[in-house]
């Protein structure tokens, strides 16, 4: 059976208005669009790097007890949780795994095929 949803632990924390700590969260897995939907808002059309706090925003489904999950949220992450949640994504989507591979031709070391991911990470 596909798993859809996936548990993850924040390293550092999502800290809301009244300084309560959100680490715990739960992801799904990203639609076409997801992906696609995102491209035509401004603020990615004024900054591409944008896009991936509208994708978190799309497919974060549970973050502690924080009501809504939405750009203003990801946004105001500590780097480290955004870097931890892209790298996350790309685990989830199997953007990371499963690759081609390439073969060395002098010392015939297998090595994965690198793809870039959701905000370049």
């Amino acid at each position: 059976m596909l798993r859809t949803e996936h548990d993850f632990t924040l390293p550092l924390g999502y800290v809301d208005a009244d300084g309560t700590m959100h680490k715990e969260g739960t992801m799904r897995l990203a639609t076409a669009a997801d992906e696609i939907l995102p491209m035509k808002d401004p603020g990615v059309q004024k900054n591409p790097a944008y896009l991936v706090i509208i994708l978190l925003s799309r497919v974060i489904t549970r973050l502690g007890g924080v009501d809504a999950i939405n750009p203003c949220v990801i946004e105001v992450l500590f780097a480290k949780d955004l870097e931890y949640l892209q790298d996350f994504y790309n685990e989830i989507n199997l953007l990371s795994r499963d690759g081609p591979t390439v073969t060395c031709p002098q010392c015939a070391h297998v090595f994965e095929e690198e793809r870039a991911g959701v905000g370049g990470s």
